[in-house]
């Protein structure tokens, strides 16, 4: 595990660690996306990680897919992810913000202007989705346009520009977990017979646009892109041909120097492997629960650069400090995860409180 506590380079930036606080949706903005007070102080008490990766936040209204998350495309969202900005560089802390764009996992009673939500096709993902009201059935999203993909396109390269704006260290395109890149990706979800559909490179067409984009905005090496390669959640499938088509992707990145690319493990050993020989800069790779004796393998091994996680940071703001020292950890209130205050979000108690209480 030392070696997890070394420094690396990503981009234009050197980590004082390689232990990266996952992305994770906590529903806790305000009514317009912007991220208050208490996300200040949240990843501000995390700053201690190499590297924090935010929440996913969408680029536009239409990217929006759950209740209470955050934006970057507004003069208000920017005001207030300076706040957050400043809070973990006082710390001493690097932050990425995650750009978002749900596509069809969204419900019109969750977005800002109440239309049906947009995706590569006209495809339900055969799921709910938490409203206001409740749990209710996602609609069938409308299918972009081609000139509304590459306005899409567009609105990745303002959020991207907006980050940069608002202190960020650089973004990080959310490419997994069965949102909008993804959908793009899988054709049981992409049925489009246009550039972007059809043939693994109209596939992946969206994904290397908005990596190139973004780069060309703000610099390739402060881009990153979050995968996950065979994860079928959200009704996404990638079939026969997705390994295939990782590996057209990842080399196709790899030709724009992008920061880092960060891997949700879903069980492929010998794919992540292949992305690891095909990827030239860093590596991060999350294998969701990970038991606490396995951190820092894929890192000793050589398959990882730096390793994600999700709950153990949640729970834990000083997760390094309790790393180094053996110190137990604080189990996760699922009860917090989504929406509210600060209970389950920065009321997690710190070693030296636990220590003294």
């Amino acid at each position: 595990m030392n070696q997890s506590f070394t420094p690396v380079r990503i981009g234009r930036h050197t980590l004082p660690n390689r232990l990266v606080m996952a992305p994770m949706t906590r529903s806790r903005a305000t009514f317009d996306g912007t991220p208050g007070e208490l996300a200040t102080e949240y990843y501000a008490q995390r700053a201690s990680v190499g590297l924090i990766v935010t929440e996913g936040t969408q680029p536009s209204d239409d990217g929006q897919g759950y209740l209470a998350t955050p934006g970057i495309y507004t003069s208000a969202h920017v005001a207030g992810w300076q706040n957050v900005t400043r809070a973990v560089h006082d710390k001493g802390g690097r932050i990425f913000i995650q750009i978002m764009h749900a596509g069809r996992m969204s419900h019109p009673d969750n977005t800002p202007h109440h239309r049906q939500a947009v995706a590569p096709s006209a495809i339900a993902p055969g799921s709910q989705m938490f409203t206001a009201k409740g749990m209710l059935d996602i609609p069938v999203p409308r299918a972009l346009t081609t000139e509304e993909v590459r306005r899409t396109v567009a609105d990745f390269r303002h959020a991207a520009r907006s980050a940069i704006e608002a202190g960020a260290d650089g973004v990080e395109i959310h490419g997994a977990n069965g949102y909008l890149v993804q959908q793009f990706l899988a054709p049981n979800a992409n049925t489009r017979t246009d550039e972007y559909g059809g043939l693994i490179a109209n596939r992946t067409r969206f994904a290397i646009e908005v990596a190139t984009a973004i780069a060309d905005e703000i610099g390739a090496d402060r881009t990153a892109i979050r995968l996950s390669p065979g994860i079928t959640m959200w009704g996404i499938d990638e079939g026969a041909e997705g390994p295939a088509l990782y590996r057209y992707l990842v080399n196709e990145l790899d030709k724009l120097g992008l920061a880092y690319v960060h891997v949700l493990h879903a069980g492929n050993e010998q794919l992540v492997s292949d992305i690891r020989a095909r990827w030239k800069q860093a590596l991060i790779v999350n294998r969701p629960g990970r038991p606490r004796d396995q951190i820092g393998a894929d890192i000793a091994s050589g398959l990882a650069d730096l390793e994600a996680y999700g709950q153990m940071v949640l729970a834990n703001p000083d997760f390094v400090a309790r790393l180094k020292t053996g110190a137990p950890m604080n189990e996760a209130d699922r009860a917090g995860f989504f929406g509210g205050d600060a209970p389950g979000y920065t009321d997690y108690p710190a070693l030296e409180a636990a220590t003294a209480a």
